[in-house]
């Protein structure tokens, strides 16, 4: 006898497959439109040479022109760098906040509300304001401080709301923000006493990519960090989905809730500290790329966070490329790709709260 619910999961599968495709196909023109965007416009015949002159098996038989050869250095060592640096900064942010969202079943979650990344901005400002350890670490002090200050401030918020040896969700939530709260109060502080090394600290807390770390050193130090983190998350994707069911049904059905939330919280804490080490603080990307995914393709983990992943590496990339646009010779201070965020950002947390309202009102 035929499986009734068969045809539906297979009507399933194919709907993913094909969501998955066209979020691909939207990476890789959001990559190529990216590199065309920019102080110097780049035609995309030439960006296309050059980038076949580097690729493995097919480079050597390709030719550049004059002109193709005089912009390789633009594309290969400045802006491909950069790209993928916000490929995996989007990418890690976006799988954060999935995580957060599913861990807290609570869709307005993201690394903010677990004190994630006002820790990585006390280490960062820290990092920035008192300068110890640059002669050591070098261009990669700001990074490892951010990163630390993310891992410890997710750590002492995991802590202080252990309560025996539980950790009641809606206590941990609380706490985040709490401390959150209070270390974004020290940022402040540590503003006032900057003195001509505000204007970096502000540049970093507003988050952007145009900087030292965003090169193919720093891409390759926290990539593995980044892809590392993702996978793991998505190991977990079967028992995020069974956390959303409550915390009852899933101790039923046999999920230690404790040791996945310490691992859940502390992957989140992985991701976001080595996106924000690389970018600065770039805000509303954890909250609103998992609710927009959720709206296309649902709410099952092991779906959306892929997803996710990579809609949020192409909202970042373009949001990038439009920042590289806006500077022009009449106005050649680049904004910081953390404004164009929170603008979009915005909007979509104004939609989200406008269709809530006529969800409630039927």
């Amino acid at each position: 006898m035929e499986n009734p619910e068969k045809p539906q999961q297979l009507g399933r599968k194919s709907r993913w497959r094909l969501y998955f495709a066209l979020l691909i196909l939207l990476f890789l023109g959001t990559i190529l439109v990216s590199l065309n965007l920019g102080f110097s416009q780049i035609p995309f015949p030439d960006i296309i040479n050059i980038l076949l002159k580097h690729t493995p098996f097919v480079g050597d038989s390709v030719q550049l022109t004059a002109f193709q050869a005089g912009k390789e250095s633009i594309i290969i060592l400045v802006r491909l760098p950069r790209i993928f640096a916000g490929a995996l900064v989007g990418a890690a942010l976006a799988a954060a906040g999935t995580v957060f969202q599913g861990m807290f079943r609570n869709p307005m979650a993201d690394p903010y509300t677990t004190s994630a990344s006002s820790g990585a901005s006390l280490g960062a400002a820290f990092a920035i304001v008192v300068g110890f350890g640059v002669a050591t670490l070098g261009v990669y002090t700001i990074p490892v401080y951010a990163f630390v200050g993310c891992v410890i401030s997710v750590l002492v918020v995991y802590l202080i709301s252990r309560v025996g040896s539980r950790v009641p969700i809606s206590t941990l939530l609380l706490t985040g923000i709490a401390v959150g709260i209070f270390e974004l109060a020290i940022v402040t502080y540590l503003q006032t006493i900057a003195g001509d090394k505000l204007g970096p600290l502000t540049f970093w807390l507003i988050g952007s990519l145009s900087s030292t770390r965003t090169t193919w050193a720093g891409v390759t130090a926290m990539a593995p960090l980044i892809i590392f983190g993702i996978v793991a998350v998505y190991l977990y994707s079967r028992d995020l989905n069974i956390l959303t069911l409550g915390e009852d049904q899933a101790q039923h059905l046999g999920i230690n809730l404790e040791r996945l939330k310490f691992i859940l919280l502390i992957l989140g804490a992985l991701l976001t500290g080595a996106a924000v080490s690389m970018s600065g603080l770039i805000g509303f990307i954890g909250l609103m790329i998992p609710n927009l995914t959720r709206l296309i393709v649902g709410p099952d983990h092991k779906i959306l966070l892929p997803a996710s992943v990579f809609l949020g590496a192409s909202f970042l990339v373009l949001c990038d490329g439009i920042t590289r646009f806006l500077t022009t010779p009449a106005s050649p201070q680049e904004v910081p790709v953390g404004v164009i965020t929170s603008i979009f950002g915005v909007v979509f947390f104004l939609f989200l709260l406008r269709r809530k309202k006529r969800i409630d009102a039927f």
